[in-house]
């Protein structure tokens, strides 16, 4: 009898392992699709030479997040959600870091009615902006300024051209591509799914900009080389800031425009 309860224990505790297990592995696919989808979108808008993102711009980020099938619902009061992935970068010139998944949040007012789907992107063009992120999330026009954002070759004359905000944000609906208002709009990290991610339940987003957590997925790196390639930089091959290599069809990246030390984003708090 004592070995019969023993062995059913041992099954049961098996089996419990095993649907653990299998529940990691699931989420870890789920946001590995993320990456994939996010990848899909950059490599599609910056094929659109007449409404792509401006090198110009691109030149100028310190951060850049892609948060694709963002969905929208009104009646009357209005809302929209969406996931997706952040990266930053200490200086201009300099290779990306890691991903970090991000949600978007915001709400409007006003007579609307519908549901529609877009893929969002932003750019930080300012540290401040990126580090402004404190305690894990921001509002955008509050905490830091947001614009929507140029496009094509000569962007549109609507638009701050001089780069003054601190964020520009951009939107592609039904294959349109331009500028977008999100301002109220929060961008908070997106802990649960980052520990999916890097398999580890208690990684901050300090940790993976500043290379101190686990090594991401091939996925994420298929992420970087596009954006790499996308921003004229180098390509990140390990978590270690030095491990740094052209992109392919890429000249090395010339010197930082400014000699002061890398620094890292607290994005979170720790406490």
């Amino acid at each position: 009898m004592f070995n019969t309860r023993k062995l059913i224990g041992t099954v049961l505790l098996s089996a419990a392992l095993s649907a653990l297990l299998g529940l990691r592995a699931q989420a870890g696919a789920r946001e590995e699709g993320r990456l994939l989808v996010a990848t899909e979108v950059l490599e599609e808008v910056q094929a659109m030479p007449d409404s792509r993102l401006p090198d110009a711009l691109l030149a100028r980020a310190y951060g850049i997040a892609v948060i694709p099938d963002v969905t929208k619902v009104a009646f009357i009061f209005g809302g929209r959600h969406g996931n997706g992935v952040l990266v930053v970068r200490d200086k201009l010139n300099s290779p990306w870091s890691n991903p970090v998944f991000v949600s978007l949040t915001g709400g409007s007012w006003g007579f609307q009615a519908g549901a529609q789907s877009s893929d969002i992107i932003l750019v930080f063009t300012t540290k401040s902006g990126i580090e402004g992120i404190a305690g894990g999330k921001i509002t955008l026009g509050a905490d830091a300024s947001v614009a929507t954002g140029p496009v094509g070759r000569q962007g549109s004359a609507a638009t701050d051209m001089t780069f003054n905000a601190e964020i520009y944000s951009y939107a592609r609906t039904r294959g349109l591509f331009g500028g977008i208002a999100l301002d109220g709009s929060v961008i908070a990290i997106d802990k649960s799914a980052n520990a999916a991610l890097y398999g580890k339940s208690d990684v901050t987003a300090t940790d993976v900009f500043s290379g101190q957590a686990p090594a991401a997925p091939a996925t994420a790196q298929r992420f970087l080389e596009r954006l790499a390639l996308a921003t004229r930089t180098s390509v990140r091959t390990s978590p270690a800031p030095e491990a740094d290599v052209p992109a392919a069809g890429q000249a090395p990246p010339a010197a930082a425009p400014t000699p002061d030390a890398p620094r890292t984003y607290p994005l979170e708090d720790h406490q």
